[in-house]
């Protein structure tokens, strides 16, 4: 609460690279960029198992999942994911995003993100769409107060 007694609203994020991405520069920079937007973070890290992320995200109650992928696998991997987050009672509603480098081509391949949409991840984020995620958290309502 403020001096003035109003509730102030701190969201929670989790934040994860997929299971074959040992990758950990980009979660340390999504984590500093969303803690300047006023979330507490829990990054729990790189190559991280489906089941892992589900109890991480049971216990903690995020209000917001993001999963970030750097080496090109990151289209089969969430596709995996998703198949097992979407079905455990309790996650059915958290907004899930991924974002990053989710082929190997080189090119970012556009049904990758209607796929993934379609499969249940709420947004889907190419490496260049820093903007664009910062506009969909502050539109969820997942920005803290200044």
């Amino acid at each position: 609460m403020t001096s003035d007694g109003i509730r102030t609203f701190t969201p929670r994020s989790i934040i994860s690279s997929t299971v074959s991405d040992s990758h950990t520069w980009n979660l340390i920079f999504m984590q500093l960029f969303l803690e300047e937007m006023g979330h507490e973070v829990i990054n729990i890290g790189a190559c991280v198992k489906e089941s892992l992320l589900v109890e991480s995200c049971l216990e903690n109650r995020p209000d917001l999942v993001v999963i970030s992928s750097v080496n090109g696998h990151g289209f089969n991997d969430a596709m995996s994911l998703i198949k097992h987050f979407r079905f455990v009672p309790g996650l059915e509603r958290v907004p899930l995003v991924v974002g990053g480098k989710l082929g190997v081509e080189g090119v970012r391949d556009v049904g990758f993100s209607r796929r993934l949409i379609a499969a249940g991840f709420d947004a889907v984020f190419a490496e260049d769409e820093l903007d664009k995620f910062k506009e969909f958290v502050t539109q969820k309502g997942l920005r803290a107060a200044a």
